[in-house]
């Protein structure tokens, strides 16, 4: 009883019973001297070495239990087939391949001993397809169609159909199609065939069966009736060559002439109803009108439909359109005429969106318990995929013509090759597809049915493992190696559909009209004309630098020009923001990451390209820090880094250099990286979709800072200039010996103190220091002079990046005085010798780096200097009031325009300072709210107070803002310092354009206006 009770589990080690859950005893049943005469049962081994090498074939199967079974009722089917016809088998059983008895062997079992090639094909169809197993079992007979060829090759497997015996036609189209469909999939699953080849069977094969649908349909029409000229033109999977085993087949029926349509519509109705009965249903609701049109259209209704009335996704359609059967001439002529129309749909304003919005309703319509398990059309399936690339096929295919391919992977690949999709992602797009529709066939070819919803069931699973050929492995079953990669792969292809159909550069590429979009000599030259490029032929000498060649870099560039085009000539120097772009492309073309960037990094190319074109000062800044640009691809990277952040960064970067010119080179580089951050976020804050948007630490958005809000900007650049100086400090102290215990500090003044800086502000400083104890004053003189000499000479190296100037000459006595002093002659000298315009200056006085408890005592020394207990004397508001008007008159430069000059006009910027530092004054020793460094800040205060009436508060908080945005435009536009703002040319249209406004003419009167109100405020505050 002991040696056959193991004999299923000696039979497990085979792989049976895994499915069955019997250990095998079903497997050992149909083996045994009762069934196959495989295997004996006494000894636990085969019956001989042929029987072994049919147990080894079928322990390869995908799933061995079923393709044990399938074979046995072949060869029982095999067996009565042969009873029935009379001849005799030599016994009720079946015989083995070398098994005792008298028996004779099974004609089958036979060619599977004698022909390994049939063994491992048909094998491999019994474990994967319980279907054609069953269609096997009927027809026993096509199990030798698998045989090998005399010449040692495998059967031929490329979808041709092949005549079969038989009266009925329909009949024998459904055997001729089993034969061809058995044929392709033991290709398939034996490593004959990859998978576009596969695919390409498949869909010949629907084309062959088509046909012959076709020809039986003809011949069955009523005597008389002519032979109409119908073309049934394939779509979907089918057009596109990428068939699978079980699917509808897309088709559009075509007629010639309004005589052919009687005819034609029978022919198509009953090929329909062939082909339902032979293969697979077949699909015509791609029509116009969908179900609700006429099945057959002419070919001018077609046209006429399409022109007028054809929606998005109808042209996306298009795309896989290909000739299958009937008159094949029309179904091109078809196709050729429709072209033009598919290739401008991309052009419509909705049409991006329009595909994009067909995605989300496909995944809306799935059932929710079924939407992770659908490979097909749930996130990271294959619509992914082929949406996304079928939308790149729309709206670069315009001016590509490699780009219109109907099938999915020679598309992703002419995008790959036409620099439209990078390398890596066409490559895990590939992959990912390969792998999906492996997982279809193998579940499709299973049963036959149409199904793209991984199973749950464990047996299933193990199955759909087993067919797509994964193994255990240690600690990891093949169940689990299958979900891995599966799970791998979904979450690749869902991150590429995203990135890829909502990329922002697909719209701007949509507006481009098709022609714009095929830069070649003559049209580029028209093009830049129109454009308004005021040197065509320069321009075009850039564009041709830039796009020679068959390189990969050239192929990018002519994909992303025709929108930077678009985006220069809306500026006002369409040139120089494609020289900067040529400048910048030159430096960092080699690069693999450029060109990647601004093809796939979101919003980047257009920002470059606003960002080059409208301001020079950021252009300098690229050209000398081109990979600054990464900036402008993530939103949270064009917010200004806090006060803290910029100090630590920057002492962290000084402090890895012993070296302090080697220290402050790295702080300065620091500085130009935070400079294009504001530059940039500054340039594009009124750029509608391009204006950045950071988030906060919470999550939620924040505005950017820009020219809309002048005074963040102001106090983001004071930030960048105080961490520089810090770092700067740090070097220059640790490069100069000094007294132990000196304590040293540098005090912001101007703007600086203020958190009003520009882009090309000099740092105002006084330089304190504080002797140790005990210490001689002039050594500690001495050293304080040498650490401040340090400081600006570090500063001032001569350097790629943009200098900042360390200017000491609001220090007492001015240039004639000593550029350091200690806190004590400090504090004499204000107690003595100040002036009121050194009282004024000092309201702006602010600790920026140094001994934090220096500029403490510093700034607590200073207040009662700058804020007066008693005020101001009627003789000091007088001298302020005469120095004020001398400014006006000496400063102003000769020529200037007073009403336009944003720093010494007429209510600008010195007009509103000068009022409200007379208001702090008078009136900041009582009043507390008023001591502080900001303008803005303290003439709320003073409005508050009641110092100042409100109405004079707006219009003065009004003109010094407007000043102040005008201005920072000026430097931005100009790159270089400069306070007048011209009244008309392309620097005014620069800063009208940047500040938001389109009339440069309207702009220049509104300025005009609020310079005057600006001034009349201020003129009645300094006169109070």
């Amino acid at each position: 009883m002991s040696r056959p009770t193991r004999a299923p589990g000696r039979l497990a080690r085979y792989g049976f019973g895994t499915a069955e859950g019997d250990g095998g005893a079903r497997a050992a049943d149909l083996l045994g001297p009762d069934g196959l005469r495989l295997w004996r049962p006494e000894e636990q081994e085969p019956t001989d070495e042929p029987a072994g090498e049919l147990l080894a074939a079928l322990s390869r199967a995908a799933d061995p239990d079923l393709a044990l079974r399938q074979l046995h009722r072949i060869v029982e089917a095999e067996r009565r087939a042969t009873e029935g016809s009379g001849a005799s088998s030599g016994g009720s059983g079946a015989g083995a391949p070398g098994g005792s008895g008298d028996d004779a062997h099974p004609p089958l079992l036979a060619e599977l001993h004698a022909d390994p090639g049939l063994r491992r094909r048909l094998i491999a169809v019994l474990g994967a397809s319980s279907a054609l197993g069953d269609h096997l079992v009927a027809n026993p007979e096509h199990c030798l169609t698998l045989r090998t060829a005399p010449d040692g090759l495998a059967p031929i497997a490329e979808g041709r159909l092949e005549p079969t015996d038989g009266g009925n036609p329909t009949a024998a189209l459904r055997s001729a199609y089993r034969l061809a469909l058995l044929r392709i999939a033991a290709a398939d699953l034996t490593g004959g065939r990859g998978l576009e080849q596969t695919m390409a069977a498949l869909s010949a094969l629907a084309d062959a069966t088509l046909a012959a649908a076709y020809e039986i349909a003809v011949t069955e029409l009523a005597d008389g009736t002519e032979r109409p000229r119908l073309a049934v033109v394939a779509m979907g999977k089918c057009g596109g060559g990428e068939l699978n085993y079980v699917s509808d087949v897309d088709v559009i029926f075509v007629a010639a002439e309004d005589a052919d349509l009687s005819a034609a519509t029978v022919v198509a109705t009953r090929l329909i109803s062939i082909c339902g009965l032979v293969a697979w249903p077949v699909d015509a609701a791609l029509r116009p009108e969908g179900n609700r049109g006429p099945l057959v259209r002419t070919l001018a209704s077609h046209l006429a439909y399409y022109r007028r009335w054809a929606r998005t996704w109808e042209f996306q359609a298009l795309l896989k359109a290909r000739p299958a059967a009937g008159d094949l001439p029309l179904a091109q002529e078809w196709i050729d005429q429709l072209a033009p129309l598919v290739w401008r749909a991309a052009e419509r304003p909705e049409a991006v969106e329009d595909v994009r919005a067909m995605r989300r309703r496909i995944i809306d319509h799935i059932p929710p318990k079924e939407l992770e398990r659908e490979i097909k059309r749930g996130p990271g399936g294959l619509r992914d995929i082929e949406f996304a690339v079928q939308l790149l096929q729309l709206v670069h295919g315009r001016g590509d013509e490699t780009l219109r391919e109907p099938g999915t992977i020679p598309a992703l690949r002419a995008l790959v090759a036409g620099g439209y999709v990078g390398r890596a992602d066409g490559e895990a797009l590939l992959r990912g597809y390969r792998f999906l529709r492996s997982v279809e066939h193998r579940l499709q070819l299973q049963g036959l049915r149409r199904t793209h919803t991984v199973p749950t069931e464990p047996g299933a699973l193990r199955w759909l493992a087993a067919a797509l050929g994964f193994t255990a492995a240690p600690g990891r079953s093949a169940v689990e190696s299958f979900r891995a990669e599966w799970v791998t792969h979904a979450t690749e292809v869902r991150r590429l559909h995203a990135k890829l159909l909502y990329r922002p550069l697909l719209e701007s590429v949509a507006r481009v009209p098709a022609d714009g979009l095929r830069l070649t000599p003559e049209a580029a030259r028209h093009r830049l004309e129109i454009l308004g490029f005021a040197d065509p032929a320069g321009a075009l000498r850039h564009l041709q630098a830039l796009t020679g060649g068959v390189s990969r870099t050239a192929a990018i560039q002519r994909t992303l020009l025709p929108v930077l085009l678009s985006e220069f000539a809306d500026a006002p120097e369409p040139d120089r923001g494609l020289l900067n772009y040529r400048k910048v492309s030159d430096k960092l073309g080699s690069t693999p990451w450029y060109l990647r960037l601004l093809r796939d990094g979101g919003p980047v190319a257009r920002r470059l390209a606003r960002v080059l074109s409208l301001s020079r000062y950021v252009a300098d800044l690229l050209a000398r820090d081109p990979e600054a640009l990464r900036l402008l691809a993530e939103e949270n990277e064009l917010a200004p880094r806090s006060r803290e952040v910029l100090r630590e960064g920057f002492l962290a970067a000084a402090g890895r250099h012993t070296d302090p010119v080697e220290a402050t080179s790295a702080v300065r580089a620091l500085r130009r990286r935070e400079l294009v951050r504001v530059a940039c976020a500054d340039v594009l804050c009124r750029a509608g979709s391009l204006a950045p948007s950071p988030t906060r630490p919470d999550g939620t958005s924040r505005p950017a800072p820009g020219l809309s809000d002048i005074t963040q900007v102001g106090t983001a650049l004071a930030d960048v200039t105080d961490a520089t100086l810090a770092a700067a400090l740090r070097a220059a102290q640790a490069s100069q010996p000094a007294p132990e215990g000196l304590r040293f500090a540098v005090i912001g003044m101007g703007r600086l103190g203020g958190y009003e800086s520009n882009y090309l502000s000099d740092a105002d400083v006084l330089f304190v220091y504080d002797p140790p104890a005990g210490a001689s004053d002039s050594a500690a003189s001495a050293a304080a002079h040498a650490i401040a000499e340090e400081l600006r000479r570090l500063l001032g190296v001569p350097a790629p990046d943009p200098p900042l100037g360390v200017d000491a000459d609001l220090r007492p006595e001015g240039r004639q005085g000593p550029l350091v002093r200690s806190l004590a002659a400090y504090a004499a000298y204000y107690a003595r010798w100040s002036r009121v315009w050194e009282s004024q200056a000092l309201l702006r006085a602010r600790f920026v780096c140094g001994d934090a408890g220096l500029g403490a005592e510093f700034e607590a020394m200073i207040d009662p200097v700058r804020y007066p207990a008693e005020g101001l004397t009627r003789e000091q508001v007088v001298e302020i009031r005469r120095i004020k008007a001398r400014v006006e008159t000496e400063r102003l430069p000769r020529g200037a325009d007073p009403a336009t000059h944003t720093k010494l006009g007429r209510g600008a910027l010195a007009d509103v300072e000068w009022a409200v530092q007379l208001v702090q004054l008078r009136h900041a020793g009582a009043n507390p709210a008023l001591r502080g460094t900001r303008t803005l800040d303290a003439l709320a205060a003073a409005e508050r107070a009641g110092l100042i009436d409100p109405a004079d508060a707006a219009e003065m908080a009004a003109g010094w803002s407007l000043a102040a945005q005008v201005r920072n435009a000026l430097m931005l536009v100009r790159g270089r310092a400069g306070d007048q703002l011209p009244r008309h040319g392309v620097e005014l249209a620069g800063v009208v354009r940047l500040l938001g406004r389109d009339d440069p003419g309207e702009f220049l009167d509104e300025y005009l206006r609020v310079g005057r109100r600006s001034r009349a405020a201020t003129e009645r505050v300094l006169n109070a």
